[in-house]
């Protein structure tokens, strides 16, 4: 087995901070910049017009707690590891936000948390990051399909929940089957083996969090003087939110793809694309792209497992 010096270590790990952080930059710059859509002179005119420092302060409030929900969630089940401080949970969850800009559907999250964990960790680290996850998942399946409901797609909803139950039945079938010594069954058992009042907290905190970054949408909408009745505008946001998660995607695109469907959904109710087009651009930068930035500095604090262990 071919051993690697320590300083090439240093310098290797160096160089992939190096392209996490540049490339995370330059992809945000790059969207920022060069979007075609993006009519910076008539949102900078809008902004003068609707000026208001308590609304700015606010609009920020519900991005802060919208990132700091998620990192109590990693903190209560990451507990079943090891208790983590706030401020580590925090230092873990938007590193591994910064990991994971380039990976489809933030896959490298995953990764980024489980290198903050010795190594025999891993395969528990990515278990609790996918409890994390999924039942942020599951929530925008249910308020989303409650949103398609409300702007009258019942046919396409029986449509979808006809699947999903052949899905879960099909599942359940296979559920003791098993590929490579896993299966369904034992996932499941992992995942009861976790102590309901972790579920619970979990779960409580992805509604918060679920309803702070929808009614942050709806806000930005109101301050862009879009008037609709409140029910229809959330249900709107919840059936952009359910489409967009379901399609593959970067986060570095995140904006693009959610700006997307967003211009087809709340097109039909005649609200005008730029507007549209932009509250996307500002969702994007106020829970991406600031809490990247963020994380692009405990990227390059980050120190790995094996250097620490041969610093000793």
């Amino acid at each position: 087995m071919i051993s690697i010096p320590y300083k090439a270590k240093q310098f290797l790990v160096f160089l992939a901070k190096l392209l996490i952080v540049g490339g995370a930059l330059y992809f945000i710059y790059s969207q920022l910049v060069h979007n075609e859509k993006l009519d910076w002179h008539q949102f900078l005119e809008l902004l003068e017009h609707k000026k208001s420092f308590i609304g700015i302060v606010f609009i920020l409030f519900l991005s802060f707690l919208n990132r700091f929900l998620e990192i109590l969630k990693w903190q209560n089940l990451a507990q079943i590891l090891h208790p983590l401080s706030l401020s580590k949970a925090t230092e873990q969850v938007l590193a591994a936000l910064t990991a994971g800009l380039f990976t489809p559907n933030g896959i490298g999250e995953y990764a980024g948390k489980a290198l903050y964990f010795p190594k025999k960790n891993t395969g528990e680290v990515i278990f609790l990051n996918l409890i994390c996850n999924g039942i942020q998942m599951i929530l925008s399946v249910l308020f989303g399909i409650v949103g398609l409901l409300i702007l009258g797609y019942w046919l396409e909803v029986g449509i979808l929940i006809a699947v999903v139950l052949t899905v879960s039945v099909i599942l359940f079938l296979l559920k003791k089957i098993t590929i490579k010594g896993y299966s369904l069954s034992q996932f499941f058992n992992k995942i009861n083996a976790i102590p309901k009042k972790l579920h619970r907290k979990n779960i409580y905190l992805a509604i918060m969090r679920y309803l702070t970054f929808s009614h942050q949408y709806y806000f930005l909408f109101l301050a862009f003087d879009v008037s609709l009745p409140y029910v229809t505008l959330m249900g709107t946001i919840a059936a952009v939110y359910f489409i967009a998660s379901s399609l593959p995607t970067f986060q570095f695109f995140d904006f693009a793809v959610k700006g997307g469907v967003a211009v087809y959904f709340f097109g039909l109710l005649g609200i005008n694309e730029w507007i549209v087009v932009f509250i996307s651009m500002l969702m994007w930068f106020l829970n991406i792209v600031l809490p990247v930035m963020i994380g692009s500095v405990y990227v390059f604090r980050f120190k790995p497992q094996l250097l620490k262990s041969e610093s000793l």
